[in-house]
């Protein structure tokens, strides 16, 4: 079967790809977007998925694996059918890549994450996957496209 590759997106302060990493696993659950949850249910053992840290720093950061497909969240209490899938990380990205790289990438013109910017759990193509860990690797003043990143520059 052949993988597929997934947008799993994620406020850095409530849990960031750093510390996936240091948890070397964990549950991604609390979704609670029925487009995302069938999303969630599509994922399989063994997929990839490029972790996006929503909030300021809205960036590409790091790379995981689906390591469990999905099974009930614990922590629905609504009746409802929501899932939850474990990750692990693969690495972090050479180099986030800012959502103002993304957006003028034309290679990425038609990823999810533009035209549904609120969807917590979106697929990708390989194309797509290819080309962010590629642009990771570029200089880090790539990075400054980002405004936030811009600033916190500045004040060092």
């Amino acid at each position: 079967m052949a993988i597929a590759y997934w947008l799993l997106k994620t406020e850095p302060e409530t849990y960031s790809f750093a510390r996936l990493e240091k948890d070397r696993r964990t549950n991604w659950n609390d979704v609670r977007n029925f487009q995302a949850r069938n999303f969630l249910k599509a994922i399989k053992k063994g997929d990839s998925a490029v972790i996006y840290h929503s909030g300021d720093d809205k960036a590409v950061v790091g790379i995981a694996e689906c390591v469990r497909e999905g099974y009930p969240d614990i922590d629905a209490d609504d009746g409802k059918e929501w899932v939850q899938i474990d990750i692990a990380p693969v690495k972090a990205l050479a180099h986030p890549v800012p959502l103002a790289t993304i957006k003028s990438t034309g290679a990425l013109k038609d990823l999810p994450l533009i035209r549904q910017s609120r969807l917590s759990v979106m697929p990708i193509t390989k194309a797509h996957f290819e080309t962010l860990v590629a642009l990771s690797k570029a200089a880090p003043s790539a990075t400054l496209a980002n405004p936030a990143a811009k600033k916190r520059a500045r004040k060092q």
